[in-house]
């Protein structure tokens, strides 16, 4: 009885396929809400982006820097984003260029670089070339801009994701934040502002 029983036990496969199953789950748990949580902000992120396109569609303005108008396109953007994450509240930037090469380019301001750190600080000379009497590391300027101005607009996302799993995902680069931008165009119905001459100042 006691030599047959470990034998039977040997060959019993009952029970086997449970076993497996609780050692497999919980890793294929894991990957499925990774999954979800991946796909949902993919699918906000591509939500977002078909947002903005529209939001600068309906932006180009007769008169670009009327703020009544900027509100009801922001306005327009976070509806539309609530109904997608209804707990997210967006952010929007606006940069104006003169040109679009210049918003596509978004390249800095001349300065000197004297102490090789990639920034102006420490009083170092910079060409104020939009006349904001600020060094601007992307060459644009605050705001919506004014006729046939160029304005780099963007809108960005912070949300809480449904699942804590994306706690673990961050130590990988994944970030629970998604941003779309669109250039766009003012109407021009007016003539175009010019800015003076590059002023050197100090940072």
């Amino acid at each position: 009885m006691r030599n047959g029983l470990p034998r039977r036990l040997r060959r019993d496969r009952r029970g086997v396929t449970v076993v497996e199953f609780a050692i497999v789950a919980p890793v294929l748990c894991l990957f499925l809400v990774g999954a979800f949580d991946i796909a949902h902000t993919l699918y906000l992120q591509t939500a977002l982006e078909g947002v903005v396109q529209k939001a600068a569609r309906d932006a180009t303005l007769e008169s670009g820097n009327t703020v009544t108008q900027q509100n009801v396109i922001d306005a327009t953007v976070t509806r539309q984003v609530r109904e997608l994450a209804s707990n997210v509240t967006p952010q929007f930037k606006r940069r104006f260029y003169r040109t679009f090469s210049e918003a596509a380019a978004a390249t800095p301001e001349d300065w000197d670089d004297t102490n090789g750190n990639g920034t102006c600080d420490a009083g170092e000379r910079y060409g104020d070339a939009n006349g904001n009497m600020v060094w601007d590391a992307d060459g644009g300027n605050a705001g919506q801009g004014g006729a046939k101005d160029a304005t780099l607009y963007t809108v960005s996302l912070t949300f809480t994701p449904f699942f804590p799993l994306w706690k673990m995902l961050k130590r990988v680069g994944w970030k629970n934040s998604v941003s779309a931008t669109t250039i766009l165009r003012n109407q021009p119905y007016n003539d175009q502002d010019s800015y003076g001459a590059t002023v050197w100042r100090n940072c």
